[in-house]
């Protein structure tokens, strides 16, 4: 029987509950509590996870820990940008210290995810978008289902595919990173797994299962041989899902996104996504999503992967915190969110109209720190 905590570590944004297995140790679960929001992320879910997740890595008792999201909707749908935005609105500081704890303390989780030295089960059914893969991408065991879409969508609101994007897109076969980044085309489980973004798929009923068989282990006192038994387990339960694996998008498509990706530079790249009839819908809408977002976002996130390519996970996330608070001190991101979120009228006016507008200083600008160069708040990443 679950047991929820309680005190400090038990609040209504994040349930924290631990189960006993079968050889007496304990398994950490995590649930984002915020049905209604599709169980956006906000600042208030990342402080409660972060401490509770060192708890559990530091207690030798703690064999594994589940993180999930609550109802069957959505794992997690991205950060809470509406908030983002009237914060910004209300003080127009650069750095905005609310976007500045946002973000600084968002990246800091994220790394701790990926560097976590424990099996970390990310139970990715449903939606997960933006700051939900920020918490799944660099999870151990990385668990998608027959309802999961994933996509980073950045682009139709005037940001980036950040929370570590530019590092993980970076290593997706035939340049698909790029594409996604450029055009927030969503993905399915079986397109997950091709774009090394999960690692099993199982059925959307699955999660009972999964946690009974967790407990039933004996775990190995061998931090490896855990991770290896984990990845054992999920493995046996996939078979029982093969016959659900959805068609993927992104397979048919590799060698023409990798073409449309390699064509040396931005304006041919948009030309092509521009004027090319493409037979496949799913090609054909990721298209369209580019020729309708926002142009400042695809000319930085190009710049990314031309400057990202060699860097360390911890350098992108310094490289991100920069690029994200430049987008928040600029009108792209807070008029991407109006159009979309607030005023929902689907009618952005952007900075820059067009590709061909953006002046090569404006892009470069993203990139240079609101601080001195030895005051980074991410210098304690390594």
């Amino acid at each position: 029987m679950a047991q929820p905590l309680t005190g400090a570590a038990m609040h209504d944004a994040v349930l924290f509950e631990e189960v006993r297995c079968a050889d007496g140790k304990r398994l950490g679960i995590a649930t984002l509590n915020s049905e209604k929001s599709l169980n956006a992320l906000t600042l208030q879910m990342i402080r409660l996870l972060q401490p509770q997740l060192a708890a559990w890595e530091a207690d030798p008792d703690i064999a594994a820990v589940l993180l999930r999201g609550a109802g069957e909707k959505a794992f997690c749908a991205g950060g809470d940008v509406r908030a983002l935005r009237e914060a910004l609105l209300s003080d127009d500081s650069h750095p905005q210290p609310q976007a500045l704890e946002f973000f600084r303390e968002e990246y800091t989780l994220d790394y701790h995810i990926h560097c976590y030295a424990k099996p970390l089960i990310v139970w990715g059914h449903g939606i997960v978008m933006g700051g939900g893969l920020g918490l799944m991408a660099g999870a151990s065991h990385r668990v998608a289902t027959s309802a999961t879409r994933i996509a980073m969508p950045e682009i139709t609101i005037g940001l980036y595919p950040d929370v570590a994007g530019s590092w993980f897109l970076q290593r997706m076969p035939a340049r698909v990173g790029l594409f996604l980044g450029l055009t927030g085309a969503p993905l399915n489980a079986h397109d997950a797994l091709i774009c090394n973004l999960a690692d099993h798929v199982l059925a959307t009923d699955a999660w009972p299962q999964l946690l009974e068989q967790l407990q039933q282990q004996y775990w190995d006192a061998d931090a490896a041989t855990r991770h290896a038994q984990v990845s054992a387990l999920l493995s046996q339960l996939e078979q029982a899902a093969r016959h659900s694996l959805p068609a993927s998008n992104v397979q048919p498509n590799l060698l023409t996104i990798h073409q449309l990706m390699s064509m040396g530079d931005l304006a041919s790249v948009a030309d092509a996504l521009g004027t090319q009839q493409f037979d496949d819908d799913w090609l054909a809408s990721a298209a369209k999503n580019f020729r309708h977002g926002c142009p400042v976002s695809a000319a930085v996130t190009w710049e990314i992967f031309q400057r990202a390519r060699h860097l360390s996970l911890a350098e992108a996330l310094r490289m991100e915190l920069i690029l994200s608070l430049n987008f928040c001190h600029k009108p792209d991101f807070r008029e991407g969110v109006r159009a979309l979120l607030v005023d929902k009228d689907r009618q952005p006016q952007w900075h820059y109209r067009q590709l061909a507008d953006i002046p090569q200083d404006w892009v470069d600008s993203h990139f240079v720190a609101p601080w001195p160069a030895d005051q980074h708040p991410l210098a304690a990443l390594r």
